[in-house]
């Protein structure tokens, strides 16, 4: 493991290139307010994050990444279009399976606020990446979780239930469960059967701190499921097919056209526009995997392009990661929004491969 000043002049050496591309430098404070998180993920960061608290600030958590916080400052005021860059700490908790990752280490990110070509902006951050890290010859595979979500929008079914399939398609066992059950592959569970058996919500067993009516349009919202028709198999075939779907980015399209879902097209055409744009900035497209359930493992707020750059030893975590994050700025900005993408290079894991070249 690289030393942590090697980590760092590594680090610097990724700042001053994001300062040359024409990037500002951003220092978000190490303790963040984890009200925001916490609205953003659920209790699910908890996990993830070092929680504290503060006497007069509340719950308060060490910063687990940098998006968050400058996107926040940036909504608050920033000029447009505008790109940002920064350096230092993050703190991840791991689980036993990640025991031997570090919980602490550099980050070193660059950030593009643009609303006038969001597909050249994609290529724009992926470029800058790449020729950073060319000399280390990693894999890089890109996906796009706008064309997973445009295949849930399109499906003929209730709204709850495509509101559901939204909500979970970064879980992936979730996401698969509910379409079997919502298709009639899997039955409905049997607590569930039985309550809906029951004649009335008073039949239902008093559970927590909700109140009668809470429960009463709950159940009401079961009973609308139950009565919904079955999303036909055909349909969840294709679902299948394209969350499998991987191959050179450049057949990629053609690819995704050869499902025939009917929601695609708009998608597919982003998706042409940005590999033109990665083209006309040297990428060659032939030699980058395409995969459509790229980054739906990781709990975060890309809804759109997605890229990791790995390294040949699979216990090591991507070197580099990012993405399209347009939903975030809308979440944080309070009415406005702007499309949004950028991403993370961990300067200790270039040190370390740098080391082994």
């Amino acid at each position: 493991m690289a030393s942590k000043p090697r980590s760092r002049e590594i680090g610097e050496r990724l700042l001053g290139a994001f300062l040359r591309a024409g990037a500002a430098e951003v220092t978000p404070d190490i303790l963040q307010p984890a009200e925001t998180l916490l609205d953003l993920y659920g209790e699910d960061i908890r996990a993830r994050a070092y929680v504290t608290s503060d006497p007069l600030r509340g719950e308060m958590m060490l910063r687990p990444d940098f998006t968050v916080p400058v996107v926040e400052a940036h909504m608050a005021g920033g000029a447009e279009p505008a790109r940002y860059c920064y350096m230092g700490e993050v703190f991840r908790r791991q689980d036993h399976r990640g025991a031997a990752r570090a919980n602490e280490y550099l980050q070193a990110g660059y950030e593009v606020f643009d609303r006038e070509d969001p597909e050249a902006a994609d290529a724009e951050v992926f470029a800058l990446f790449a020729r950073l890290l060319a000399h280390l010859r990693l894999t890089s595979t890109i996906g796009d979780i706008g064309i997973l979500r445009a295949a849930v929008e399109g499906i003929d079914t209730i709204a709850p239930r495509k509101a559901a399939l939204a909500r979970h398609i970064w879980r992936p066992r979730r996401f698969h469960g509910l379409l079997q059950r919502y298709a009639g592959i899997t039955p409905v569970p049997g607590g569930r059967a039985a309550l809906l058996s029951a004649g009335a919500p008073e039949g239902a067993p008093w559970i927590g701190l909700r109140s009668p009516e809470e429960m009463a349009a709950r159940i009401a919202v079961l009973r609308a499921d139950a009565a919904a028709a079955p999303i036909p198999t055909e349909v969840v075939a294709q679902l299948d097919a394209l969350f499998a779907l991987s191959c050179p980015a450049e057949e990629a399209p053609a690819r995704l056209s050869a499902l025939g879902i009917a929601a695609l097209p708009p998608a597919i055409a982003r998706l042409e526009r940005r590999l033109a744009a990665m083209a006309a900035r040297g990428i060659d497209t032939s030699a980058l995997r395409f995969e459509a359930s790229h980054g739906r493992t990781t709990m975060e707020y890309y809804d759109g392009f997605v890229f990791t750059f790995t390294a040949a030893d699979p216990a090591l975590p991507p070197v580099a990661s990012g993405g399209r994050y347009d939903a975030l700025t809308r979440f944080l900005g309070q009415g406005r929004e702007i499309p949004a993408v950028g991403g993370v290079i961990r300067p200790g894991l270039v040190a370390d491969l740098e080391a082994q070249a």
